[in-house]
Parts: C-alpha cells; structure tokens; sequence
C-alpha cells in the first residue's frame, strides 16, 4: 500500500527530508529550552472527479494542527496552535482556505482561543453537507522554564454531523448507455444485457441506481456516506516525565473520535459501521532512539447491514469490499434496485435469492481500508544533536471503485474517495532529553556604522500589525492548500473482477497481507 502523508502532512516536511520544519540552522549551544513537535489531524477529506476529463476537485474539512519549535527566527512562532475549518484544491490547482483560528506564544496564554468555523465553499458544496463545525487552538510557553509547561500546544475541531457524496458525478446521469458500453470481458451480447440491466433501474448509475435519490422508500439521506453525530480530534504537543531523569520527552499526539459511521443511511441497503476502537498516534522523543516510541492505537470497525455482520477492520484485516451489483435474471424481490452488499431491496439475502436462480453481475465496489501506520526517524545533529521520530496513519478510505464489467470509456480509477481522520505526528528532541528554561537568544548583530543623520522616528501604525496578521493568513493558506493539491496522487488499485456465476458474493474480502516497510513509505 502507498501511504500518503496527507493534508495535515504539512509541518514534517522538513522532517522526512532531514532537518526540522521552521527551524533555523543555529551553532549548537546549550540544550537549555530547546524542543520540536507537531501533530496534525483532519476529520475528513472529499475527493471527486465532476465529470468526464475533468481533473478531481478535493476538500479538507477541520484541521487541528499543534505545533513547537524552539529554534524559530521569529520568537512568537515557539508554540503555534491552529483549527482550521478546511480547504479547496481545484482544477486549477488554486487552494482556498477561509479564517483560521490561531494563537501563538510567547507570550503565554492563560486561555485558549475558541469559537465557531466556517465551511469552506467549494464546488463540492451540493455533494457535501456538514453540521456547525467549532474550533479550539491554546498556545503556551513561559518567560523563565520555556516550554516546560505541559501541554504547550493543543488544537482541536469539533463537527457536528456530516454526510458525503449524494451523487457519483463521474457517472453516467442517463440510464440508457446503449452503444456506450464496452465491457472488455463480454461480447456484444454480453454488453446488452448489462445495458438492459442498468436500463430497469429506478435511477441512473451516477444515483447508485436511484438509491441515492430515494428509490425505494425509506428515510434516504442521499449521501454514500454520513456521520449523524458528533466527530472531533485533537492534537497536541507537550513535555513529559523521562523515568529515572530530570529533563523531559517531547511528546506528539493525535487523537479522533466519532461516534458512528453510516453508509447508504435510510435507504434498503444501509451499512453501519461501528467503531469499537477510536484511534490515537503518540510519538514521543527522549533525545535517543532506543528510548522514543510511536504507540498507535488502530481503529477497529465493526461492518454491520440488516443485523448480520459484513466484516471487521482492524489492524489484521484492513480491507473490505462490498458489491454493487445489477439483477441480469431470476428471482423476485430484486425490482428495479441495484444489489448492495449482502441484501436485495426487499431484505432478502443474496445468498438465498442466488440459491432461487437469481443472477447478478457487479459493476463496482465500495472498497473500505483502514491506513497501515508508517514511521520514519533519525538521528540529528542540526539544529542541535538528538533524535527525530515522525508517524502517520488514517482511520478510514472509503473509495468507490468500478469494475472491469462497467466498460465506459475515461473512467477514473477511483469514482469518489472520502478519507476521514488524518493523523501525522512529530517529536524531536536533544541527547539526554529537554532541559527546562528559557532558550538562548541568539546574539544580537554589531551595530551598523554611522551613515549621517538618523531617520526620524516613525509612529506605530496599524500596518505593522496587519502584516503580522497577513502572515498568519499566508501560513495557514500554505499548510492547508499546498498540502491538499499533493494530498491525491493518482492510486493505481487493482481492478476488481465481475462476478457472473450465481454464486453469493463473499461477505468478507480476502485478507491482504500486511504491507512491508519499504510498500508502506513508498
């Protein structure tokens, strides 16, 4: 599997090519003070293609990003903490991203910054529905210990509800695809029949076959996928105990939570997938390898419809397919809906209605995978001499994917992806671990020699506070939207096959082996 670092990605850039993010590259001097760390997480990203040779339009919804660093030029950048409501990477590859809540230090910061975030707009907007998204960014770091205050940098955003993908617009949005279709594995017969399957749907295929337009009855939320509860996450970056010593670890941590996850919500073929696991990434630095850890706790997902289990995610099994097929012939209950999973409309199983004659031909696929972890450290001397530890994971893909039975031309590989919690953090520290108090400054430049009558003082003026403000802006529109036009690169995922006996389906996908190191920082 290739493992992408994500929109939150962004601050360890410097650490995966070697040298800390923002940090200037000072003479080595007293360890006093000294740390590095961030952690970032977003709650989901979207990402579409509208139509035929058309590039994919992606957004990011709610980042919370914390970030140290004591060896940045400017003294207010030690402790950044940031929620950010998301960003928009389009065709032309022009990131967007609206007001940022932010607070720095130094100086301290008794009381966190809080207050409600707007959704980005985007031209995602009809195929994306969220609920009031809040934010939370507490920036700290004290005169005289530096930053050993704890917690130093904390950011978190909080959703509502969510739901994703009311339409696959990559798909044809007619039902009749005569003389459209060319299935690589059928002839001209074959194709036929396929047309005149997906002719008798209640909904053309960019609908799910009308599921997703409220075909069917039912309380149909219109959306392939939907959080009806609170989602939130955090990160944070603080200084911990080192056992047996007086300095401390730089700890980075990312954690999420959601209650529940639908997909195809009110419609006949609704799946829940409960969470019985939420997941957290924590990397901690004590300035020497054999002594700094990633603990990464894996999400576990428990994939349920109509009362019978589909499968479980977890760490062993990170992936499950589930079928969206057409009825070609045969048994009744089938109507004018798509199969799903493993019901019909009427809430027969498949595996019955095959046993009665029933034959059924899939199209494609939602694919659903949890993020193996990766990690990358080193052992660094610049800008002073420690150890570098850094790890991403993600809680879950939802792709869906076509087969090779849906013989349209310009199909992209992956119709529709939604990625829902991003996690990546960062912990570098010196040999020996953090030692607290304030860290040097560095020494000031000689005085410039005389050149004739000193300028007259200027007054203070509200620009010098607008560029500081500009700045910030800048830093947030980088960190969001440079990081979401690298976020999708183009995934090549094996095809998956149709399936033409009248057989069931398989309720559970194949286990794939766990990727090796080098697959997994590919």
């Amino acid at each position: 599997m290739r493992r992408r670092l994500g929109w939150v990605a962004l601050p360890l850039v410097g650490a995966l090519v070697g040298l800390p993010a923002g940090a200037t590259a000072q003479p080595e001097s007293k360890t006093v003070g000294r740390a590095i760390g961030d952690a970032g997480t977003g709650l989901a990203i979207v990402r579409v293609t509208p139509q035929e040779k058309q590039s994919a339009v992606e957004l990011g919804l709610g980042l919370a990003s914390a970030e140290v660093n004591s060896e940045a030029a400017r003294g207010f950048e030690r402790a950044v903490a940031q929620a950010a409501p998301g960003g928009v990477s389009g065709p032309e590859g022009v990131p967007e991203t609206p007001g940022t809540l932010s607070q720095t230090a130094p100086p301290d910061n008794k009381d966190a910054k809080t207050g409600g975030l707007r959704l980005p707009s985007s031209p995602l907007d009809a195929l994306v529905k969220g609920g009031a998204l809040n934010g939370s960014a507490h920036a700290r770091w004290s005169d005289t210990l530096g930053p050993c205050v704890g917690t130093i940098s904390d950011a978190s955003t909080e959703l509502a509800s969510l739901s994703v993908l009311n339409a696959i617009p990559s798909l044809p949005n007619v039902t009749d695809l005569s003389g459209r279709l060319d299935a690589p594995n059928a002839d001209a017969q074959g194709d036929q029949a396929i047309v005149d399957g997906i002719r008798k749907l209640a909904g053309p295929l960019s609908t799910l076959g009308g599921v997703l337009a409220g075909a069917g009855g039912g309380q149909a939320t219109g959306s392939v996928l939907s959080l009806p509860n609170t989602m939130s996450v955090r990160s944070t970056v603080g200084l911990v105990d080192i056992p047996g010593s007086k300095n401390k670890a730089v700890q980075s941590t990312s954690t999420m939570r959601v209650a529940a996850i639908k997909l195809l919500a009110g419609t006949p073929f609704e799946i829940s997938i409960n969470v019985v696991s939420q997941p957290t990434l924590q990397v901690t630095s004590t300035g020497e390898a054999k002594t700094s850890t990633v603990r990464y706790t894996a999400p576990v997902l428990e994939v349920v419809q109509g009362g019978r289990g589909l499968g479980r995610l977890d760490a062993a099994n990170p992936k499950l397919d589930i079928p969206i097929g057409i009825p070609l012939a045969g048994a009744p209950g089938t109507g004018n809906l798509p199969i799903i999973g493993d019901l019909l409309a009427s809430g027969q199983p498949v595996a019955d209605a095959v046993s009665q004659g029933l034959q059924k031909l899939d199209l494609g696929v939602i694919r659903l995978s949890i993020a193996q972890l990766s990690e990358k450290s080193q052992e660094m001397t610049q800008p002073f001499k420690g150890f570098q530890l850094a790890a991403s994971a993600r809680m879950l893909d939802l792709q869906v994917l076509p087969t090779a039975a849906l013989g349209l031309p310009n199909l992209p590989s992956a119709l529709a992806q939604v990625s829902l919690g991003e996690q990546i953090a960062r912990a570098f520290a010196p040999m020996g671990g953090v030692v607290c108090g304030a860290p040097a400054q560095p020494a000031a430049p000689p005085a410039p020699m005389p050149q004739g009558k000193a300028p007259t003082k200027l007054a203070h003026t509200s620009a010098q506070y607008q560029s500081v403000e500009m700045f910030w802006t800048g830093t947030g529109m980088l960190l969001l939207g440079v990081v979401l036009v690298a976020a999708f690169p183009v995934r090549r995922e094996p095809v998956p096959q149709p399936v033409r006996k009248p057989t069931p389906y398989p309720r559970q996908a194949e286990t794939e082996p766990k990727p090796s190191q080098d697959e997994t920082d590919g």
